[in-house]
């Protein structure tokens, strides 16, 4: 009995001088909990511009040969992002835009700025699972980005004097309702964004039972090199149907670069149209853009553009359009952006058997991010 208790009496002070050091243990070196503290933002958009139109002229209501200019503010979005948790963001997104369908029509909102919504999504993070030490992936749903427009707004930073080639030319939109999944690969090698749209683009209701699937990959063969690593290798397919076995089909295959002096890209677009019914013969559209911005650590900075587009490759005509332009961005500390561009945008027709003129516009655009 003696030597039992004096082995549990050993055993007690053993435990007793462990225990507080067992208390200054500290978590290991570089480890920061995850902030899941609700945050909400508000930021601000606006596109405003000058345009004149120099060719061709118009008619005014007396049938005078005049120049047509206006002062245009052509977009204005209200920025509400946050999170509920590190896991769990959103973003609400209304859009601001003049009303141009109804313009002619005798309704009380014809030609006025109506109120609209552009983006609004709940995103999961999903680094906790699939990318412990990175980030990038998630998934959303709602109103939000497409693969194609939204990647290439990263790096073209213009959408203020014009949207994308495949947006412009109606191929594309930048927004529609749906479920997508965004991964970024390790060591900086690319990222993938997928997902299934209605395919109506985010200004219509679904029409029927047909889904838009779209999916981008982007590569960097170079991710380590010091200035290669700017440089993706880009492929992009939409797989649609404006009804059942009525096919509206993209695919897209190009290259981007990103360097301190220069953003550059070029992308070739294949489109199967076939005409809103499957009754109806299937319109084969080809087209290309490349586009270069070199600028300054001062913030000055060039755009030059060019887009080609055959609408139909059973039929003749081509539609060419050339951007030209200088800006200037103001310097700003984090994301907030300020910009005014002065620019010609010239787009010209060849080949239609219904000839059209070519149209020239000069305009001064500014824009206002933050």
């Amino acid at each position: 009995m003696r030597r039992a208790t004096i082995g549990l009496a050993g055993l007690a002070s053993v435990v007793a001088s462990v225990l507080p050091c067992a208390a200054q243990v500290t978590p290991a070196a570089g480890y920061v909990p995850p902030d899941d503290t609700p945050a909400i933002r508000v930021g601000a958009t606006i596109y405003a511009d000058y345009t004149v139109q120099a060719n061709p002229k118009i008619k005014d209501a007396d049938g005078n040969e005049v120049t047509s200019n206006s002062f245009n503010v052509t977009r204005t979005y209200i920025n509400i992002t946050g999170n509920i948790s590190h896991n769990i963001a959103f973003r609400i997104t209304p859009d601001i835009t003049r009303e141009t369908e109804n313009s002619s029509a005798a309704t009380s909102i014809a030609g006025n700025y109506v109120f609209r919504l552009k983006y609004g999504f709940v995103q999961f993070n999903l680094d906790d699972y699939m990318n412990p030490g990175r980030t990038g992936s998630w998934v959303r749903l709602g109103v939000q980005q497409t693969p194609f427009v939204d990647y290439m707004e990263g790096i073209y930073r213009y959408r203020f004097q014009g949207t994308i080639f495949e947006e412009r030319e109606g191929f594309l939109s930048s927004s529609d309702i749906g479920a997508s999944f965004h991964y970024n690969f390790s060591n900086n090698y690319g990222e993938v964004h997928t997902g299934f749209y209605n395919g109506e683009f985010y200004t219509k209701p679904e029409a029927n039972d047909q889904k838009s699937f779209q999916i981008r990959g982007s590569v960097r063969p170079v991710p380590m090199h010091p200035v290669l690593r700017g440089l993706r290798i880009n492929a992009f397919w939409n797989k649609d149907a404006y009804l059942k076995n009525a096919d509206r089909d993209r695919a897209i295959f190009g290259a981007t670069f990103e360097h301190k002096y220069a953003n550059a890209a070029f992308d070739y677009l294949w489109a199967t149209d076939q005409n809103a019914s499957a009754t109806k013969p299937t319109v084969d559209g080809r087209g290309y853009s490349w586009w270069i911005t070199p600028r300054s650590t001062i913030g000055w900075e060039g755009l030059l553009r060019y887009d080609h587009v055959e609408p139909n490759t059973n039929q003749s005509g081509t539609r060419n359009r050339w951007i030209g332009g200088i800006a200037y961005w103001f310097p700003h500390q984090g994301n907030v952006s300020t910009s005014l561009m002065l620019d010609v945008d010239n787009q010209s027709f060849k080949d239609f058997a219904t000839a059209s003129p070519t149209v020239t516009r000069y305009a001064l655009h500014a824009l206002v991010n933050f």
